[in-house]
């Protein structure tokens, strides 16, 4: 099945540039470039897209919230970051993966190849975690960081790394947003819960 692709960046150039290297993969469709955000989740649910790339700028400070709510309404969905100008590291961790504007076409193909593995990965695996991850995996989502982590569960923080790792290959998430969202949706938290 061919991925379903949106990306959302205001400069048509950038866009266009990106849609053309994309479009000339056997596997992704661009669906739809859009130069803002605005009514981005009716856009998903017609397209039926599988894959967002968008500039996170374009969002400002409400990037993790919309991003949050963007995750809860279409959990299929693989957010990627396309970064055009300097943005601080902690802006792009609700993100799976981030395409750069100096990344060569090569690199680009390879990467938007690795999120289509990584969704294939996370459609077609039975995830089963264990206790000692399901709890990792609910601290994170609650916002707690890795320290955090290993002080409330009396384990070295190389432990909670290891217990990370093991749940972002078991789910193909990498993002905390996308594992607050998985939490959710599995029952694990509830909204009240949250930050």
């Amino acid at each position: 099945m061919r991925n379903r692709v949106i990306i959302c960046e205001a400069s048509e150039i950038i866009a266009n540039g990106l849609a053309e290297i994309i479009d000339s993969m056997a596997q992704f469709d661009v669906v739809s470039r859009i130069d803002s955000p605005d009514r981005l989740s009716e856009r998903i649910t017609s397209s039926d897209a599988n894959l967002l790339i968008i500039d996170p700028s374009m969002l400002g400070f409400q990037n993790k919230d919309f991003l949050f709510q963007i995750g809860k309404e279409h959990p299929q969905l693989i957010l990627i970051a396309l970064v055009t100008s300097y943005l601080d590291h902690a802006s792009l961790t609700p993100y799976n993966g981030i395409i750069e504007i100096n990344d060569t076409k090569a690199k680009i193909i390879g990467k938007m190849n690795e999120f289509a593995q990584s969704d294939n990965a996370r459609k077609n695996d039975d995830v089963e975690l264990s206790k000692r991850e399901t709890d990792v995996l609910v601290a994170v989502a609650k916002g707690m960081m890795n320290k955090e982590i290993a002080d409330l569960m009396n384990i070295s923080i190389h432990t909670v790394i290891s217990h990370r790792k093991n749940i972002t290959r078991k789910t193909g998430i990498k993002s905390v947003s996308g594992l607050t969202v998985y939490a959710l949706l599995n029952n694990l938290i509830n909204e009240s819960e949250l930050i």
